[in-house]
């Protein structure tokens, strides 16, 4: 069963680069036609789709936030990774990495989420 596990700092400062890592076990990243997604939930907001990168390496972006938003995997680790530059109180978020098994993306497989605030 696929397990997937969000780290990463929980304060970033104004201005500065959100950097996260999920860690998946009991899954490859490179299973063919599965997606992992990073996926964020704002105080008193809905889950908001960040972006995903495929089995084959290929990124898709939320259009609000690909200007800012890079993510990225080292299949050596089974890890993928989303990094946010200049960010804002508005990126204040519980932050969650899911896998889908199709496309568009279905979210059925979930981290417990790690939340990041942005404050000075």
């Amino acid at each position: 069963q696929v397990q997937l596990q969000e780290s990463g700092p929980g304060l970033v400062k104004p201005s500065q680069t959100l950097s996260l890592t999920c860690t998946v076990s009991g899954d490859s990243l490179t299973t063919n036609y599965y997606y992992w997604s990073w996926i964020r939930q704002s105080p008193g907001k809905g889950l908001e789709w960040i972006g995903s990168i495929a089995y084959s390496g290929t990124t898709y972006y939320n259009p609000s936030l690909a200007s800012r938003t890079i993510i990225s995997r080292d299949t050596s680790k089974n890890q993928i990774t989303l990094q946010v530059n200049s960010v804002t109180p508005e990126d204040t978020a519980k932050y969650y990495c899911a896998r889908s098994i199709k496309w568009p993306p279905e979210f059925a497989s979930w981290g417990q989420g790690t939340q990041v605030t942005v404050s000075s």
